[in-house]
């Protein structure tokens, strides 16, 4: 069934042409534009006034004419055709394969956009996730259904970390008595927003080697794709990992770089709209268009599946306070933050100590679910790993030969958390008991007097078989 056509547009201004107000048109609709030559451009409704409509179109306006074009309205929003056949696959970033077989043969199609999930619906995510990394299971420990974002910078290795969490994240679970687990393998979906080519084939030869491609959906919008094209990716790639949860009930891990360009081409639209900028010129609506696609994320009630996300954002001049990051760390549930100063000491994976945050972990630690000691270890790790940031700074003004006998024994304490706890192979794969060993090993370093956060009991039964490894 076709649409609402017309004829002619009132102007064009870059991916944006504006034409006659159209009777029973929706927000976000798809559009077709075919120019002189008879080529088609698929759009979509960006915005509408009262005897005009503003759309945008993926790609570019060359060879479209203010007389000749002809619009058509397709009346339904932008749908992605889902089916047990995504896994395995690669895709455009509007969802279109790419890897040459064809289409998904399903008749089930999906709007994009997604369904607001019921709050009362959600449930609370309480399964830890082991990733196999130390500074992430035992300080800031991953989640079933939870948003935990990566916030890196240019030249850090976030896309080696990111591809080692693929590599290795399992879902535990333990019986009563803590002797027995068992552990379920996550479903990926990558998506890729303005990365340059290089970077999508690391991704993909590492999902190839490590042979977990076969259970890999691919959405690239590269860095020569249309800018525009990114604003579309991510939903995609959410629409499909939705399916795979809460339709076919597979626990589904999404993992998307980078949201700093993803907003970088909101900002191209927004200014092409003439909308009135906000802070260092992103619209004012930058947060409530983040949440939701973070709000994606999560569990429901009446499925087994769930999803979990690690959106990959490079913070402009390692600048936290930017509205990328800042607007980001409200919306999810803590953050994964590389530091640039472990990463130039020769530290993988380099991340940072004190601002990494899990703000789940407590729900998702302890007895029955990773260890009885987890949280006094990881708490105490925090506290001493502080007071090792003040003494360096202390040492740094007056000298290290100057420091007390009890700041010197903390500046050893750090080097030992960064070089046993903190440093490890890309390909290592520690299990939770590995690291929380780790952990007791490099407090034992500490005068007992100074492990103020560690129950006797623990000191007793974990402190000294770790000192002797």
């Amino acid at each position: 069934m076709r649409g609402i056509e017309y004829r002619g547009l009132q102007r064009i201004e870059g991916p944006v042409v504006i034409t006659e107000r159209s009777r029973n048109v929706g927000f976000n609709d798809m559009v077709a534009v075919y120019g002189r030559d008879g080529g088609r451009r698929l759009g979509r409704v960006l915005d509408l006034g009262e005897k005009s409509t503003a759309i945008q179109i993926f790609g570019n306006s060359t060879g479209l004419s203010a007389d000749d074009t002809r619009v058509e309205f397709l009346d339904k929003p932008m749908e992605l055709r889902v089916g047990t056949g995504l896994l395995g696959r690669i895709f455009n970033g509007l969802g279109e394969p790419i890897d040459g077989y064809g289409s998904i043969f399903s008749s089930k199609n999906y709007d994009i956009n997604g369904l607001p999930i019921n709050p009362y619906a959600r449930t609370y995510p309480r399964d830890f996730i082991q990733t196999g990394i130390s500074s992430i299971d035992g300080m800031n420990t991953l989640i079933r259904g939870q948003k935990l974002p990566i916030f890196s910078g240019n030249g850090l290795p976030h896309n080696r970390l990111a591809a080692q969490i693929v590599r290795q994240a399992k879902i535990l679970s333990f019986d009563k008595d803590e002797t027995d687990k068992t552990d379920e393998q996550f479903v990926i979906v990558f998506c890729a927003m303005g990365i340059k080519n290089d970077v999508a084939r690391f991704f993909l030869d590492d999902f190839e080697q490590s042979g977990v491609l076969s259970r890999v959906v691919v959405f690239l919008s590269l860095a020569d794709s249309p800018s525009l094209e990114r604003l579309i990716a991510p939903r995609c790639a959410l629409t499909a990992a939705e399916y795979l949860a809460y339709e076919k009930n597979m626990h589904v891990l999404v993992v998307m770089t980078d949201m700093t360009n993803y907003c970088e081409a909101l900002r191209e639209v927004s200014s092409i709209r003439g909308e009135v900028p906000s802070r260092k010129g992103y619209p004012g609506y930058l947060y409530s268009d983040l949440a939701s696609l973070y709000e994606r994320a999560g569990k429901i009630k009446g499925s087994s599946g769930s999803i979990t996300q690690i959106p990959i954002l490079s913070m402009p001049n390692d600048d936290i306070s930017h509205p990328i990051p800042d607007l980001s760390g409200y919306i999810t549930e803590g953050q994964i933050v590389l530091d640039r100063e472990l990463f130039q000491r020769g530290i993988y994976p380099p991340v940072a100590g004190l601002p990494s945050l899990s703000r789940l972990m407590k729900d998702g630690i302890g007895p029955g679910m990773t260890r009885e000691d987890h949280k006094d270890v990881s708490s105490q790790l925090f506290a001493a790993y502080a007071r090792v940031k003040q003494v360096r700074n202390l040492a740094s003004i007056i000298g290290e030969e100057e420091l007390s006998q009890d700041d010197k024994r903390y500046l050893k304490f750090g080097e030992k958390f960064e070089q046993i706890f903190l440093i490890q192979g890309e390909y290592e794969n520690r299990d939770i008991g590995r690291t929380l060993d780790l952990g007791w090993k490099v407090l034992a370093d500490l005068p007992r007097e100074e492990l103020l956060r560690v129950k006797k009991e623990f000191i007793e039964k974990y402190l000294e078989p770790a000192a002797k490894m």
